[in-house]
């Protein structure tokens, strides 16, 4: 089980900057200022960025502290807090 909690870590590490650059191209790619849908505004591209930054940048410390070993004895109960 602790080994499967490790190489997930690693996908978490990997997946978030994948998805960060795949948003960030995204809005590169689809804003137009002759474009008349809400994709081609950049105000919601920005908006999406800036909410998912945050998130992805967790998932991230989530992957490391995964790969570290920090999840390998969780409590069982609240007495071994």
């Amino acid at each position: 089980m602790n080994q499967l909690k490790r190489i997930s870590g690693v996908l978490w590490m990997i997946l978030a900057p994948v998805v960060i650059y795949l948003l960030v191209m995204g809005a590169v790619h689809n804003i137009d200022s002759t474009g008349t849908k809400d994709i081609n505004k950049p105000i919601p591209w920005i908006i999406i960025i800036t909410v998912f930054t945050p998130i992805a940048i967790g998932l991230m410390i989530f992957g490391f502290y995964s790969l570290k070993g920090e999840y390998d004895k969780l409590p069982e109960s609240s007495d071994d807090l």
